[in-house]
């Protein structure tokens, strides 16, 4: 049996090399559709030669100031969540585990509310996301209090719920005591995710902050694939726990909270995409990284493209269509896996 699981592992790992091309593709084909999608239609081409000739037309304005930030930021959102979820069910050994299950992104959440709620975000624009990237480095510093520098997953676990259960708290009692209910609206509008009206500032801001915490996770591969064979025998392969830990959780801070600085809190990417991709990779944690990479960063460019496709006035939170989308899917892995397991 162990021979038979090994051989269908080794033939569908030996998809990854027709599965990142191709996922590379689709993320640039939707990333295509995002620029040219929109309220007011635009001709890429057009566009494009506009820009080449140095010509600035309400076409290249419309593209460079709200169609390129919407498109780059979806990218770099969903890659952030998808790399996340796929690294904290390897690192945690659970396939429920999703990039909020250390309390980044209630933190980060809570830290953009204390912006909005405060009024910073109206006096300094990026005080939002900074406000959202705040949040997160402090969760990793509670993470660490609470659980301690030798934590175990269980404890791991057992302080993420704390912090997101206090967190989520906070952010209540800032919606309750707002001084009117359009400050509450506004939060609560925010708290369900977007990318419209996002500038290259708040690209600038996040993306360097992105790519740092992506070489963490990614640098932690080996790890992730030794722990496979349980933490006894990583730590006699020469993989220090530790710093594995320490790797993952400060790049998932760092990758989620940015993300939840800019776009909100989005649901079900980092859960969903690391379990319909781990099949292709014969469910190594080291090939799915990458995979679910691309992968987050496809379904939210199609999420984003759904939400400005639909004939619905006011536009629908990204947030929301994430959970639509992702919630059925989830339900039929949940089926899958429930008719593979034995009686």
């Amino acid at each position: 049996m162990m021979a038979l699981d090994a051989g269908r592992s080794a033939s569908r790992s030996d998809q990854l090399p027709w599965l990142l091309p191709g996922l590379g593709l689709l993320v640039a084909a939707l990333m295509l559709l995002s620029l040219g999608v929109g309220e007011a239609p635009i001709s890429l081409v057009s566009a494009a030669s506009s820009l080449l000739a140095g010509e600035s037309t309400l076409e290249t304005l419309l593209l460079l100031e709200l169609r390129l930030p919407r498109a780059l930021l979806g990218a770099l959102v969903g890659a952030s969540l998808g790399l996340s979820g796929a690294a904290m069910q390897g690192f945690l050994r659970n396939p429920l585990a999703e990039p909020g299950v250390i309390g980044v992104s209630s933190c980060a959440a809570f830290g953009a509310v204390v912006a909005l709620y405060s009024g910073l975000s109206l006096t300094f624009p990026l005080a939002l996301p900074l406000g959202g990237m705040g949040g997160a480095l402090l969760s990793v510093l509670f993470l660490h209090l609470l659980a301690g520098r030798e934590a175990t997953t269980l404890s791991l676990i057992l302080a993420g719920v704390a912090i997101n259960a206090f967190a989520a708290a906070l952010t209540s009692l800032a919606l309750n005591l707002a001084p009117n209910p359009y400050a509450a609206l506004e939060i609560v509008f925010w708290i369900m995710g977007s990318l419209a009206d996002r500038t290259m500032e708040h690209v600038q801001l996040v993306a360097p902050i992105m790519l740092l915490g992506g070489l963490l996770l990614i640098s932690g591969s080996r790890g992730l694939d030794a722990l496979t064979l349980g933490e006894e025998t990583a730590a006699s392969l020469g993989i220090d726990l530790g710093r594995l830990r320490l790797k993952l959780v400060l790049g998932t801070a760092m990758m989620v909270g940015s993300a939840v600085a800019v776009s909100g809190a989005i649901g079900f990417v980092g859960l969903v995409v690391p379990h319909f991709l781990r099949p292709f990779v014969g469910q190594r944690p080291a090939q799915l990284l990458p995979a679910s990479a691309l992968g987050g960063a496809a379904l939210l460019l199609a999420a984003d493209l759904l939400v400005r496709l639909m004939p619905i006035g006011p536009e629908l939170k990204l947030g929301v269509v994430t959970a639509l989308i992702g919630a059925p899917c989830f339900l039929v892995l949940l089926r899958r896996l429930r008719r593979e397991l034995p009686d």
